[in-house]
C-alpha cells in the first residue's frame, strides 16, 4: 500500500503573526517557517502504518514556492520514502487555493497509483480546510475528516471522527482520503541520523503544467487586520460584586 501525505510549509505555530503595515498581508520576512502541525500528525500516524508493516511507501508532496523544500526535507527526516515538490508560484506570500492543490494532488494520486491519503484537516495560516474534500471528491472516492483514530483492516478503515456531539465512528473503503485532527497522535523529532539520511533520498520537482492544472487565483485579499486586544480583567470582593459587574457593565445577565 502506497500513503500520500501533503505537507504544507507555514509560519511556526509558535512565532507571534505580524501583519503588514498597509494591511495587505501577512509579513514573512524573518519569520521561522515549518510544517503544518496537522500534516505532522498525519505524516506521523503514515509513519506508524508502515512500521506497523501495513504500507509499503511514504510520498510527502507539498505544493507552493520552492522554499517548500524545506518541509518537504523535514518529512523525509521523520520518515517519507521519498518527495514530491510541485512549484506552483515564485511568490511566498501566494497561497496556492484548495481547488488547484486538490487537482494537483489528484492527478498525482493517479500517477502514482496511491491507496491512502493522510492529510491535515486544515492548514493553520488560511484555516480552509477544503483541501481534503475537494480531493475526495475529485477522485470520486471515500472520505473522513476529523480523525482522531485510524484503525487498518484489510481494504477497509474504521475512523474515529471528532464532532460537536462526541465521537463518530466510520469505516471507508481504500482508497481513500482521511484528514486528521490534533489527538490523533504525538508526532516524532527528526533524529540528527535521519536528518543526513534525508539528505540522500529522493526529491522530486515539479510544475502544475506537467499535471495539465493551471493555478488561478479565484480569492483576493480586501485587507488583513490584527485581531483586537483583549481588555484587562479585574478583580471583585465579593459574589454580590460580581453578579453586580456582570449585570450592568458586562450586560451578560
Amino acid at each position: 500500500m502506497k500513503i500520500l501525505v501533503p505537507v504544507k510549509r507555514v509560519i511556526d505555530y509558535n512565532v507571534k503573526v505580524r501583519v503588514k503595515s498597509d494591511g495587505s498581508g501577512v509579513d514573512l520576512a524573518n519569520i521561522k517557517m515549518s510544517m503544518n502541525p496537522f500534516d505532522e500528525i498525519a505524516l506521523e500516524e503514515a509513519i506508524r502504518i508502515k512500521e506497523a508493516g501495513k504500507a509499503d511507501e511514504i510520498i510527502a508532496v507539498s505544493i507552493g514556492a520552492s522554499q517548500s523544500q524545506e518541509t518537504l526535507r523535514t518529512a523525509l527526516a521523520m520518515g517519507a520514502d521519498r518527495a514530491i515538490l510541485v512549484v506552483a508560484t515564485d511568490d511566498v506570500n501566494q497561497d496556492i487555493e484548495p481547488l488547484d492543490v486538490a487537482k494537483i494532488l489528484h492527478a498525482i494520486v493517479v500517477e502514482e497509483r496511491t491507496d491512502l491519503i493522510l492529510c491535515g484537516k486544515q492548514a493553520i495560516d488560511n484555516d480552509m480546510n477544503a483541501t481534503a474534500q475537494m480531493l475526495s471528491a475529485l477522485m470520486g472516492c471515500s472520505q473522513a475528516t476529523f480523525a482522531s483514530k485510524i484503525e487498518l483492516a484489510g481494504e477497509k478503515i474504521k475512523v474515529t471522527r471528532e464532532v460537536d456531539g462526541g465521537l463518530q465512528v466510520v469505516e471507508v473503503t481504500l482508497p481513500s482520503v482521511i484528514s486528521v485532527d490534533l489527538r490523533l497522535n504525538e508526532p516524532r523529532y527528526a533524529s540528527l541520523p535521519n536528518i543526513m539520511k534525508a539528505k540522500r533520498k529522493p526529491l522530486e520537482q515539479k510544475e502544475p503544467k506537467d499535471f495539465n492544472v493551471l493555478v488561478k487565483n479565484r480569492l483576493e485579499i480586501i485587507e488583513t487586520n490584527e485581531p483586537a486586544e483583549r481588555m484587562a480583567g479585574i478583580k471583585v470582593s465579593s459574589v454580590d460584586e460580581l453578579v453586580e459587574k456582570l449585570k450592568n457593565d458586562a450586560g451578560v445577565i
